[in-house]
């Protein structure tokens, strides 16, 4: 018999469950299954935002946005339209009822306890399935699935359940659902055009350096390299800030850095004003970047 067994919601960040199904059940292999899915629990931003996990004779399928994640044990017989459009249900339902800030402040597991019978109820109807009163959306999960399949997921993947986890970097990374970044603010766009501008006057004086060079035999040669690794960082700075990358903070820290020991290498062709607006604005920048965090992915559909 196909059946919805079991499902919860975690936030994507930490793993923290939020809310699952009453579950009595005591077969080996479902709790065996729910083992990997408390791992996976914890891993989802290494994943895209809809995969699929065979298990023995069971299947945990799971989709994320916003920062938190619906996962689901069923048969391996249930069909993907339906583990996905019950999955759609409860994301649509949580993201109505709970706001993000909540969501981000709880601090303890299952701190959405009410949320409980929603799932319990949608169940229900979805191990009925001749009672779905969901045809037209059904038939609009089954093409979006068609379009876009569930990526497959392995053991590998998710790293062993027996406490010796892998570390090894995911091939997903590229399309994880904390790739995105909160909104821009006002001081992040005017921290970006500050760093363009001076990336920008590094880069002018590098040029004129080549000519001194040129023109010069004596001329330090060091000096046009100092320009340019500036102006390097500095646009690499304006590229954390604009996209997310793993290691941003630390990344940034290391570009402002470099930008501090190419002014204090620069210090007897700029004065002391030149190159305190420099570091100011490399520090500047460094501090929005670190202030700019992942969100998770938008959900596909409108709220």
């Amino acid at each position: 018999m196909s059946m919805v067994l079991f499902a919860s919601v975690v936030r994507v960040r930490d793993g923290l469950p939020l809310s699952a199904s009453t579950d009595y059940e005591l077969d080996k292999g479902i709790q065996e299954t729910k083992k990997h899915l408390k791992v996976l629990s914890k891993k989802l931003s290494q994943f895209p935002d809809r995969c699929s996990l065979r298990s023995g004779l069971y299947n945990i399928n799971f989709t994320s946005s916003l920062g938190v994640g619906y996962l689901m044990v069923c048969t391996e017989n249930y069909p993907n339209v339906l583990a996905f459009s019950f999955l759609d249900e409860l994301q649509r339902e949580f993201i109505v009822t709970y706001d993000t800030k909540r969501i981000n402040s709880a601090l303890r597991p299952f701190s959405f306890i009410e949320f409980d019978n929603f799932i319990r109820k949608t169940k229900l109807r979805y191990n009925s399935p001749r009672s779905l009163s969901t045809k037209i959306n059904l038939a609009d999960m089954q093409t979006e699935i068609k379009l876009r399949p569930p990526y497959q997921l392995s053991a590998e993947d998710i790293g062993s359940i027996n406490g010796f986890s892998q570390h090894k970097e995911s091939k997903y990374k590229g399309i994880a659902p904390n790739q995105m970044l909160e909104a821009v603010t006002l001081s992040g766009i005017v921290a970006c055009v500050l760093s363009i501008l001076c990336g920008a006057l590094n880069l002018l004086r590098g040029v004129h350096a080549i000519e001194s060079v040129l023109q010069n035999d004596d001329e330090d040669f060091n000096y046009v390299i100092a320009f340019f690794l500036g102006t390097a960082a500095c646009l690499y700075q304006c590229y954390l800030f604009a996209y997310f990358s793993f290691w941003r903070n630390i990344k940034s820290f290391l570009a402002f850095a470099l930008i501090c020991l190419c002014n204090m290498y620069l210090y007897e062709l700029r004065n002391l004003w030149q190159i305190l607006f420099h570091v100011t604005v490399g520090a500047f920048i460094t501090l929005q970047i670190h202030l700019r965090r992942p969100q998770g992915k938008a959900p596909d559909y409108n709220v």
